[in-house]
């Protein structure tokens, strides 16, 4: 049963998730840190009221089984299955071969466990009223959303600066707090302390 109702014109949002295997090499942390940072995020988007199918992109089998065990509430989830990871590019790029692009579509980096389901609503909505947006990390360097509305072709340009990437490509900056959960992606073993002191983010909070 899902909680609350939701339409197809709902968004799908891609999340590609690198192997666990590697752990998070800037955090300092191992494979079951990187797979409950995954988790918590993955969990929190498909409770978002706004969206409709979560497709995760992931190389690592850990990842899939884990996905596939989520409890069935929310939006609908699916699995991509890469042969090998091969970068945040391809794995987009896999997330979005079976999605019309008559629905609204976004990307979602797999590192922002604390977000809570009513801020990517809000973000979500806001997108909604323009072409292509995205959102700032809390740095406000990196990102951690891309969107597209219907009809339109999705961009991104993830990797180092892409932020000031986004904006070359004429992506609207959506506006969020700072302190947002959707903004706070983990990179480091400070933003992890800062993600357990915060709570909320039920696998990653344990690692603490």
């Amino acid at each position: 049963m899902h909680s609350h109702a939701r339409t197809s014109s709902g968004w799908v949002v891609v999340i590609p998730v690198k192997p666990v295997a590697v752990g998070k090499s800037r955090l300092g942390a191992g494979p079951d840190a990187a797979l409950a940072i995954a988790l918590d995020t993955i969990e929190a988007v498909a409770a978002a009221a706004e969206v409709s199918v979560v497709v995760v992109v992931t190389a690592d089998e850990r990842v899939a089984d884990a996905v596939g065990a989520l409890p069935e509430h929310g939006a609908r989830r699916r699995v991509v299955h890469e042969v090998a990871p091969a970068g945040i590019r391809a794995a987009v790029a896999a997330g979005l071969v079976d999605v019309a692009d008559a629905s609204p579509r976004a990307v979602l980096l797999g590192d922002v466990p604390t977000l809570d389901p009513a801020e990517l609503d809000a973000a979500l909505r806001l997108a909604a009223g323009v072409d292509r947006a995205f959102v700032a990390d809390a740095e406000g360097t990196g990102t951690v959303l891309v969107t597209a509305r219907g009809g339109v072709e999705l961009r991104e340009a993830f990797g180092p600066g892409s932020a000031e990437g986004h904006r070359a490509l004429g992506l609207a900056e959506l506006d969020l707090p700072a302190e947002s959960g959707l903004r706070r992606d983990v990179d480091t073993p400070e933003q992890l302390a800062d993600v357990v002191a915060r709570g909320g983010a039920r696998r990653t909070t344990a690692l603490g």
